[in-house]
């Protein structure tokens, strides 16, 4: 995605210095703030294709960047953060990251990540407008909430509906929980709530009982769900 514009905020100079310089490297447009403050005001102000957002950081933390950038922008964001720190990747996933990368990171993954989650942005900008998705045997409807498989009806509730219809629009990314649990049930991914997983469960045996190879909607263990 060349000429995407990405926004860094890592208080680590030397750090984000870098990160600039390979993803500038490669064809990206970059612009890196040290401190959460100047960082939010940046993200707010223009307009970004990715941020990639540290979780640590002077005058605001990433977290509650996060939070008060969801209520204006749905920009893409990429947390970072130390390995380990397993409650800040839960609670940012559930407020609406689109993907986290652990320090210390490899260089070359980071530069794959952007690179995917941007081209899933750009698919899910393409998309978002669209009234009907279709997948080999499989078509959704929008507008009439309708879907079958090979000419064979599957009963699924609204929410269902929306899960399905977000995994067809990104076929072959996965996507997190956290992600399925704000665009579809409307709410914040919580690890105790398994209503999630009863209507990915529910979506499933639907799919298979039409037809549908069970491997097309698999369990990605630790990240989320995958439409094939």
């Amino acid at each position: 995605m060349i000429n995407s514009k990405i926004l860094i905020i890592e208080d680590d100079v030397f750090l984000g210095q870098k990160m600039s310089q390979l993803l500038e490297s490669k064809g990206f447009n970059t612009e890196v703030f040290h401190d959460g403050e100047t960082g939010l005001l940046a993200a707010l102000k223009s307009s970004f294709d990715l941020i990639l957002l540290d979780i640590m950081l002077p005058s605001i933390g990433g977290l509650k960047i996060l939070d008060l950038l969801r209520k204006e922008r749905q920009t893409p964001v990429m947390m970072i953060s130390a390995l380990g720190a397993e409650e800040d990747r839960i609670k940012g996933l559930s407020i609406g990251a689109d993907d986290y990368l652990p320090k210390p990171f490899n260089f070359t993954e980071m530069a794959l990540r952007v690179d995917a989650l941007l081209r899933r942005s750009s698919q899910n900008k393409e998309s978002k407008n669209a009234l009907n998705l279709k997948d080999d045997h499989l078509v959704l409807s929008r507008l009439e909430q309708h879907a079958h498989y090979n000419h064979h009806p599957l009963h699924l509730s609204s929410i269902q509906f929306r899960i399905l219809w977000l995994l067809i629009e990104n076929q072959n990314g996965v996507l997190s929980k956290a992600f399925l649990s704000q665009m579809a049930l409307g709410k914040p991914f919580n690890q105790y709530d398994r209503s999630l997983d009863m209507h990915v469960s529910r979506i499933r045996k639907t799919l298979i009982a039409a037809g549908m190879p069970s491997e097309y909607l698999t369990t990605v263990h630790g990240k989320g769900y995958c439409y094939r």
